[in-house]
């Protein structure tokens, strides 16, 4: 139990505990018509952008194919991590003080799922959750390649993927895909606020996440308590820059407060807007822009740079392409 309360992930609001899904019922349906035809294939792909729901989804799979006998007890095994019928192949904390969360899934752990679906199961299948495959190392994909292609009897395997790109064409070859839109600003705000957090966001802060989310609930979670994104939310509302508006959106990354994942989010957020900028616009400079700000951003992570420059630089850029187009 000691080790669960270190993992940055096991909070009141963790994807198993779910009450409802929200704006997947296409997913949904498909899902089920395949299980209740006997036409259930044995892998599945889920994938989205990040916080979409994907997990919270799988989780909702998982209950429909082990709870057909008695739904409401395997919901409260499953929120409990208790069901032996079910593996969740993820990140696990390293020996470190304070334990923190391994860069990847090891080979070892893929392997325990392999072992797991070997075993026979108490209820008649056997489900396994990988959350996520973007995060197996080449040897672990590859032990799990095996078992996507010589699957046992009654075993189901949900893999959710943030960027099926990176994933082996082989094992996605294999697997029936669902893609998971992102769902609508008011349904983020639904989905939130629903949320059994510490302390219910404002409202002008949840607007704000919801908008700046791309319809996921969980990015909207991160945003709301991210000083990097009020930064963001700050740039958008600037029409006219100058030297004093530059300066003060750049200062909010200086100073013992500023934390490096608040740049890494603005970061983020700046490059996917001015990417959307330069497809609207479909002007070079915006384009030149969006790859030079991407390499400064890289370079000052790399070398702890000075991020306050970092944001300068790419205001300025970011100034120039739009006068350009």
């Amino acid at each position: 139990m000691a080790e669960m309360n270190e993992d940055p992930r096991e909070v009141a609001w963790h994807p198993r505990f779910a009450p409802l899904i929200v704006g997947h019922e296409a997913a949904q349906t498909h899902f089920t018509q395949a299980f209740t035809a006997g036409k259930l294939h044995h892998a599945w792909l889920i994938t989205g952008t990040k916080g979409v729901g994907k997990a919270s989804l799988a989780y909702k799979f998982a209950a429909q194919v082990l709870g057909q006998k008695n739904l409401a007890q395997t919901e409260r095994w499953i929120g409990a991590r208790a069901h032996p019928d079910l593996f969740v192949l993820e990140r696990q904390l390293n020996d470190s003080k304070p334990r923190k969360l391994k860069a990847e899934i090891s080979v070892e752990n893929a392997r325990g799922l392999s072992e797991f679906f070997s075993h026979t199961s108490s209820g008649g299948w056997r489900v396994g959750i990988v959350d996520a495959a973007d995060d197996l190392s080449g040897e672990s994909a590859n032990a799990l390649l095996k078992l996507v292609e010589e699957p046992p009897a009654n075993c189901l395997l949900l893999l959710l993927c943030h960027n099926p790109g990176r994933l082996l064409r082989t094992m996605k070859s294999r697997c029936t895909r669902l893609v998971l839109k992102g769902i609508s600003d008011s349904q983020v705000i639904n989905v939130v606020s629903a949320l059994p957090l510490e302390k219910s966001p404002e409202g002008d802060a949840l607007e704000m996440a919801a908008r700046l989310s791309n319809g996921s609930p969980g990015r909207a979670l991160q945003l709301l308590s991210s000083d990097g994104a009020k930064a963001f939310d700050a740039f958008l509302k600037v029409t006219k820059w100058n030297s004093s508006a530059i300066a003060a959106l750049s200062a909010k990354f200086g100073g013992r407060a500023a934390t490096i994942d608040d740049f890494n989010l603005f970061s983020d957020l700046l490059l996917n807007w001015v990417g959307e900028q330069a497809a609207v616009k479909a002007h070079a400079k915006l384009a030149e822009a969006h790859a030079k700000i991407a390499e400064n951003i890289r370079l000052t992570n790399a070398f702890n740079l000075d991020r306050r420059q970092a944001v300068i630089a790419a205001i300025s850029l970011v100034n120039d392409a739009l006068k350009a187009a």
